[in-house]
């Protein structure tokens, strides 16, 4: 059941010495090219990572933490801000089936289209896209028999900034201007298979019925 993979789910930080086989890698990936995304905007782009030196640099990128370099593979995910480009953003609409007339109404509502409120809103929407992204590829990581851990605290223009690594990091992955570096996804296979029991907030704190108080009876 897709429950019990979700509930057996574990971050994981030390990783046998161990390859992933490339067809494993390529249905993570597509995991994550058929999430959904907001109006199929897809503001995403995903690199996996192999190479031993990149993977240092991602490392110090991520204020050193040893298993970005220990796993087995990565994969690097990127908000496109680009994406909302009235070209690209026009493209993908156009594919949807609407109309010329009916995509131009869109550009002119900020609900619809963040560039109207603002290069943060931008980012904003573009980094809840790619949560969805990385939530598909760790389930299918696990389903294949893989283990990961989400790298968020890395410097980038949503946090703490260290222009230096992050220049290298850019120029190392060939990103250009408006491709941000949100989230790293480690890969591999654990050291040891150890059972937890997930630290969750009490159930009825976190989940109501109709409004914020009502528990749920069933």
């Amino acid at each position: 059941m897709l429950l019990d993979l979700i509930k057996n789910r574990k971050s994981v930080r030390e990783y046998l010495e161990k390859d992933i086989p490339n067809e494993d890698l390529k249905k993570i990936l597509q995991a994550g090219y058929y999430a959904p995304s907001w109006m199929n905007s897809q503001p995403w782009k995903f690199i996996l990572v192999k190479n031993p030196e990149v993977k240092k640099l991602l490392s110090e990128l991520s204020g050193n933490q040893n298993h970005v370099k220990s796993a087995n593979a990565l994969i690097v995910c990127i908000a496109d801000k680009n994406g909302w480009s009235k070209e690209e953003f026009g493209k993908v609409l156009a594919q949807r089936g609407i109309k010329e007339s009916g995509i131009e109404k869109i550009f002119n509502i900020p609900m619809l289209y963040p560039p109207l409120l603002g290069e943060d809103k931008v980012l904003l929407r573009s980094v809840e896209q790619v949560t969805y992204a990385v939530s598909y590829m760790m389930l299918e990581a696990k389903e294949l028999g893989i283990d990961s851990c989400i790298i968020g605290a890395i410097s980038n223009e949503a946090t703490i900034k260290n222009e230096d690594i992050i220049e290298k990091v850019n120029k190392a992955l060939n990103l250009k201007e408006g491709e941000v570096l949100i989230t790293i996804i480690t890969l591999g296979y654990a050291k040891e298979q150890t059972q937890t029991v997930k630290q969750r907030k009490d159930f009825n704190s976190v989940i109501h019925f109709e409004s914020i108080g009502n528990k749920i009876d069933f």
